[in-house]
């Protein structure tokens, strides 16, 4: 039984390398496509939870996110990372690898690398 997670964005180069990665490796796992079918608030929790990263680390500090008007201080703990990212899923950091109760995010791609390997 596979206990592998990837929540993946295809559009992302780290996102689609972890993907090609564990294709190399001829293991295999459920790859979530989070903003087709994105996490719900409870979920989030759960995925933070299992995060061995700062839960902030989860958001996107990206162009997205200044044009919102976010702060990053505002949305430091897991509860207010989880409120963000179900309203906003395309901020999650991508890709997050979860196996068991271990998750990580995948950046740099070398962190996806010894995550699979492990």
């Amino acid at each position: 039984m596979n206990d592998l997670t990837i929540l993946h964005n295809p559009r992302c180069s780290t996102s689609r390398h972890a993907v090609d990665a564990l294709a190399g490796t001829g293991g295999e796992a459920e790859v979530v496509h989070y903003l087709r079918t994105p996490l719900d608030r409870e979920q989030l929790l759960d995925l933070l939870g299992k995060l061995e990263d700062p839960a902030a680390d989860l958001v996107r500090k990206d162009a997205f996110f200044t044009e919102l008007g976010l702060s990053a201080a505002d949305h430091t703990t897991p509860e207010q990372v989880a409120d963000l990212l179900a309203e906003h899923p395309r901020l999650m950091q991508r890709p997050v690898l979860v196996r068991g109760d271990r998750a990580i995010i995948g950046r740099p791609k070398s962190r996806a690398d010894d995550f699979l390997a492990g």
